[in-house]
């Protein structure tokens, strides 16, 4: 029974914010110019099925774009900062420093360079996405325990090879663990971007829809956009399970 509770929880919980949604909606009497309710916005999805799949498929093509150049240099970065505790102690305030730049200050520059379009959606998620994966990666190259590299220099192994066979491998669960939290960025990134300079995708879309005051339209597409945030954090976290199961059931052992 409660393992069956768990699995449900999820559908449970929403389903409760959806009727408390509904329910504030009905009470209040809000306009639909100020605030839609879920059936307003489930009535725009369905009227509105053609634009919402089209920009939704935008959207998603340009954040998983932005999101594999993040894995991709923020891996290598990421190793290359942690290969070597004075290049972390160097880089490390740098990164900081460009991570605490608003993400949304950079956007206008990217229009300028690259006009209005994709690519400064894909840039702008790659941006937001990069700095988690640096950092995870290098923090678990970088906690590796000194005892540990010892033993392993002691035994003839040279620093590419502690790195290959043993850095590498522990940081998995840092890596996997800094993607689910990289992908939701990725999303935040791509709509920012879209809503100050695109002709299309759910950023875009939204402003329009905002602009003209159809909130059912605005509501229909920060649902589908919070699905597609959903849904590839799932994927990632069933890579994350299947990739580091032996982390996995050590934590939910620990945490049982």
């Amino acid at each position: 029974m409660k393992d069956l509770l768990e699995k449900l929880s999820p559908w449970l919980f929403t389903i409760a914010i959806f009727a408390l949604w509904e329910a504030a909606c009905r009470i209040f009497n809000f306009s639909p110019f100020i605030m839609a309710s879920p059936t307003q916005a489930f009535g725009a999805i369905i009227q509105h099925w053609q634009p919402l799949l089209r920009h939704s498929f935008v959207t998603l093509w340009t954040t998983m774009a932005g999101f594999a150049l993040a894995v991709i240099f923020g891996v290598a970065l990421g190793l290359i900062v942690g290969w070597s505790r004075t290049i972390y102690r160097g880089l490390y305030p740098v990164m900081i420093g460009f991570n605490t730049i608003p993400k949304v200050a950079v956007v206008p520059i990217l229009i300028m360079w690259f006009g209005i379009g994709e690519i400064p959606a894909i840039l702008t998620a790659f941006l937001i996405s990069f700095f988690p994966i640096v950092v995870n990666v290098a923090t678990g190259l970088a906690t590796m325990e000194p005892e540990l590299e010892d033993v392993l220099r002691a035994l003839g192994a040279r620093k590419l090879d502690i790195m290959l066979k043993v850095g590498i491998p522990r940081t998995q669960p840092y890596l996997f663990g800094s993607l689910k939290v990289a992908i939701t960025l990725a999303f935040v990134g791509t709509v920012v971007s879209e809503t100050i300079g695109a002709n299309a995708g759910l950023g875009y879309l939204i402003a329009l829809a905002g602009s003209n005051f159809q909130m059912p339209l605005v509501f229909a597409a920060l649902l589908l956009l919070a699905v597609e945030g959903i849904l590839m954090y799932a994927v990632f976290a069933l890579i994350e399970a299947r990739f580091t199961h032996w982390a996995f059931r050590s934590s939910m052992s620990a945490a049982a």
